[in-house]
Order: C-alpha cells, then sequence, then structure tokens
C-alpha cells in the first residue's frame, strides 16, 4: 500500500483539516483559567524540558514557560501554532518556549528527552490511541512524569461527543476520544506501552476534576459560538443538510441546557465538565 492510498493518511489529513476549521483559539480562551490550574499541580520547576503534546494556541505552554521552564509545543494545526507563537512573543517568553508542528503519535524527539510530557484536551484526539500512549512514554526521562487532562466519557463533553457523533460518524475502526477519559482503559494503555518499551515500572494516579465553565451567553448563543469556532462542530455541521443543522443544533442547545447550573446574573450559563487527571510517573 502506497502512502497517498494510506487510509491513516486521509484519516490524519482530515483530522489536521478539522482542527483547523473555525477559529479554535476563540474556544481556547475560554479554557485557559483550568489549564493554569492544572499547571500548577504539575510542580514543575525553572529548568525543566516540558513537551506539550497537542498544544494547541499554548494553554499549557504558556503557563510553563512563565515559570521558567524550556517548553516545546506541538500540534498537527499550524494556524493554531502560530497563535501559541505569538502569545509567547506577547508575554516575552519567545526564549521559553517554541512551538513545531507534530504528531502525537510520532513524536520527533529522542527516547527520554523530556522531564514532563503534558497534553490537555488534546493527544485524547488522536486515532491510535496505543501508538500516543507509547511515545508520551517514550520520550520522558527516568525520574519524569506524563500528565494528561481527558474529557470523561460520563461527563458533559463525552454527552456532547457522542451527540456529534450520532449525526457526523468517525471513521470507522478509531476509538472514541473519551475512552482517555476512562481510568480502566487509560491504565491499560500505559501498562501496555511501558511493556513495549521494555520500561519495568510506572506509578500512576489517577483524580476526576471539573472543568466549571461560565458563559455570559445562553445555550443558542453558546451553540452558534461553537458553530462557529470549534472544528470538530464546526465540520460536522457543515456537512448536514439544512434539517440535520437543526436537529443538531437543537439536540446541543438541550445538552447545555440540561447541565446549565445558572441562575440570574452574569453568568447565564454554568456548566460544570468533568475530566480525568491522568499522571504517569516512570520509576
Amino acid at each position: 500500500m502506497t502512502f497517498a492510498t494510506d487510509p491513516m493518511h486521509n484519516i490524519k489529513a482530515n483530522m489536521k483539516a478539522v482542527w483547523m476549521a473555525g477559529d479554535f483559539g476563540q474556544i481556547a480562551k475560554r479554557n485557559e483559567e483550568e489549564a493554569t490550574a492544572f499547571i500548577g499541580r504539575l510542580n514543575l520547576k525553572p529548568g525543566q524540558h516540558v513537551l506539550d503534546v497537542a498544544c494547541g494556541t499554548g494553554n499549557l505552554s504558556i503557563p510553563a514557560a512563565r515559570l521558567g521552564c524550556h517548553v516545546t509545543g506541538v500540534d498537527i494545526a499550524t494556524n493554531l501554532l502560530e497563535q501559541a507563537g505569538l502569545r509567547a512573543k506577547a508575554e516575552g517568553l519567545s526564549s521559553n518556549a517554541q512551538f513545531v508542528e507534530g504528531d502525537a503519535e510520532k513524536l520527533e524527539f529522542g527516547d527520554t528527552h523530556f522531564d514532563a510530557v503534558i497534553t490537555m484536551y488534546g493527544a485524547m484526539f488522536a486515532p491510535r490511541p496505543q501508538l500516543v500512549a507509547h511515545e508520551l512514554l517514550r520520550v520522558c526521562k527516568v525520574g519524569g512524569f506524563v500528565a494528561m487532562a481527558n474529557w470523561t466519557p460520563e461527563g458533559f463533553v463525552g454527552e456532547m461527543f457522542r451527540m456529534s457523533a450520532r449525526h457526523s460518524p468517525p471513521p470507522p475502526g478509531v476509538p472514541a476520544p473519551a475512552l482517555w477519559g476512562d481510568e480502566t482503559t487509560a491504565r491499560q494503555r500505559f501498562e501496555l506501552a511501558a511493556n513495549e518499551l521494555g520500561i519495568k515500572t510506572i506509578h500512576m494516579e489517577f483524580h476526576k476534576r471539573m472543568h466549571v465553565m461560565r458563559l455570559e451567553e445562553d445555550a443558542a448563543e453558546t451553540v452558534r459560538f461553537f458553530i462557529q469556532y470549534f472544528g470538530p462542530t464546526n465540520v460536522a455541521y457543515s456537512k448536514l443538510d439544512p434539517a440535520g443543522q437543526s436537529a443538531l443544533r437543537k439536540e446541543l442547545e438541550g445538552l447545555w441546557n440540561k447541565y446549565n447550573e445558572g441562575a440570574s446574573g452574569k453568568a447565564k450559563m454554568v456548566v460544570k465538565a468533568e475530566y480525568l487527571e491522568v499522571i504517569v510517573r516512570r520509576a
């Protein structure tokens, strides 16, 4: 089979197009607070070498660089890497943070290269999760750690993914991204990766966290925002006929209203989205 006809090549090309659609930078702004909290729990030290996998616009890279870490961010979406670079430049962090195109399934770095390998709502979307687990562990130093934040299948975002998939099914054979948010599945993937790499001992921790989204828009306005800016929703919506678009929009509005805990006041929408924090330490 040639590269041009390799089904995985087409899946990857389509995935890149999806994440470059819309403007994920607008979505990422709403995740910055939780990303900073995630970094704060990792106890990173100045001078450490950190790899941010599927870095997007730098929500993890920027706060890690502020701590004095030497950060490399990789992503498949070049427009997001450009935004990340501009953010680093604006904060005077260009010497601490660099951003390059890269694939979570095939990281272009040597073995045991980084003190910490981090990813938030990013590497979980790669189509071959076992390769991801292998690569994250491979480039992590002995004594270092891998840290992931992954949406759970049973949480708000996991339910939103299933809803969108009913209207725009994913490629056959690609596991649901939210399976990375299942503790048993994540544990099995890293145990297998450690065995493949000949790593005798890893220590894993799992913590369920809540990402609280506070939005000034109502459900209808929020759905319009995600359709415009969130690549996966933007592309799924664009592939539907008018009836399908209307159905998806109404289902998404219903989902936001179902989870909304907002009361009167500035935040019309207060939605708690569960994610699994995964820490894997190499002994």
